[in-house]
């Protein structure tokens, strides 16, 4: 093999140009590896060194021998594309990206919460250690599945929607970025739309078609830019949205599905069941209002007239830490009402370690910098995944 290539064109100087003689070096290409079948694997550069004279004429000879050398070598052996572009660590970095991006499109925080308050709240229904069987568990995943493909078409829409904003608020995602195009973004909603109301119909629970249709319903209104809809534009109805779906559709609908459709029990609303519905609706209206808290800018700019906008972020902020705090207490005198010990146990002790815990980080948080107030949003969704571990043992 043949590892540099060079060569030197002589040209002898006039006896009137002698000592005028320069080095210069031409652009032009460089052989890394010759095979002997004169396969070329990557451009070289040749060296070329000439003696520089007042002579037009000369020069114009010495790069016109140039040329005819590097024309004599075909376009076809200087591949564009070397070996390492089709070296499958490179295809995995790729997928892996692809993947990673997906991932932040999904918005994981509200698919983690939509399976743990779905799983949680079907666990209600059970009334002894018998009913985990093989027909609870398939009637569990038929919930999950579907309702996980909704979750992920109602997050895409938003950001379908919400391009200019999410360049602002949230740069990191694959539609604000350039990662996915708009075409693949539409793509992947359409995909996961279809596929969960054709799941849905399979499974033939009213209830569970229910929650999906008021999903996308209020979904759909609460982002899709028509007359009458892009309701996130209004507080009110925003925070409506979250409220009807994250409280009141998950805890009610799902229940029932366990119940009546996977259990056939007749349905019996439980006490546990009206705790969830209370707190929950108290907690969706307190991440509805959160959620815009680091937003502003964005939201201002795109004429969004969020609480956050209209009240400050700051009265914003503590107004959700108070109605958290609150919240927390009832859920102790609630707990405490229990005539089972375990249950007041776990109820009245889980519940102080969340407040204490929020008050705490709520103490620490910088209100000027936008990344400490989106941390502790972030916290109150791991606080929301922690309520639906309680709840079960509100009895």
């Amino acid at each position: 093999m043949l590892q540099s290539y060079s060569f030197v064109l002589p040209l002898k100087p006039s006896v009137q140009d002698q000592g005028s003689a320069t080095q210069i070096q031409l652009p032009v290409r460089q052989i890394q590896s010759i095979a002997y079948n004169h396969s070329f694997k990557k451009r070289f550069r040749c060296r070329c060194f000439r003696y520089f004279s007042n002579s037009d004429l000369n020069a114009t000879r010495i790069e016109s021998k140039t040329t005819e050398f590097l024309e004599s070598f075909s376009e076809d052996e200087f591949p564009s594309k070397t070996q390492e572009d089709d070296h499958p660590g490179t295809i995995q970095s790729g997928i892996c990206r692809q993947l990673n991006a997906f991932y932040r499109f999904s918005r994981p925080h509200t698919v983690i919460g939509t399976l743990i308050g779905i799983t949680s709240v079907s666990l209600l229904p059970l009334e002894s250690t018998a009913d985990f069987s093989i027909q609870f568990f398939v009637g569990l995943l038929k919930a999950l599945v579907p309702s996980v493909l909704m979750n992920i078409y109602v997050v895409g829409l938003n950001q379908l929607f919400d391009v200019g904003i999410d360049k602002v608020n949230k740069p990191y995602l694959p539609l604000a970025s350039g990662e996915f195009s708009m075409e693949l973004g539409i793509a992947i909603v359409s995909t996961f739309l279809l596929m969960s109301f054709t799941l849905g119909i399979m499974f033939q629970s009213p209830p569970l078609l229910c929650a999906l249709i008021v999903s996308f319903i209020m979904g759909s209104a609460y982002s899709v830019e028509l007359p009458l809809l892009r309701w996130k534009r209004n507080a009110f109805l925003a925070a409506t949205c979250i409220l009807i779906v994250r409280a009141i559709v998950v805890q009610l609908a799902f229940f029932i599905h366990i119940q009546k459709y996977v259990l056939d029990r007749p349905i019996v609303l439980s006490r546990s069941l009206a705790f969830a519905v209370a707190f929950m609706c108290l907690f969706s209206t307190i991440i509805a209002l959160f959620k815009d808290i680091p937003d502003v800018d964005g939201d201002r700019d795109y004429g969004i007239q969020s609480f956050s906008v209209s009240l400050g972020q700051k009265n914003v902020f503590w107004l959700c830490i108070s109605m958290l705090l609150i919240g927390y207490g009832s859920a102790m005198v609630i707990g405490a009402s229990s005539s089972y010990l375990s249950s007041k146990l776990v109820t009245v002790l889980g519940h102080c370690a969340l407040a204490s815990s929020l008050w705490l980080r709520a103490r620490s948080v910088d209100l000027d910098s936008k990344a400490s107030i989106t941390s502790l949003y972030m916290f109150i969704w791991k606080l929301f995944y922690a309520e639906y571990l309680l709840i079960p043992f509100v009895r």
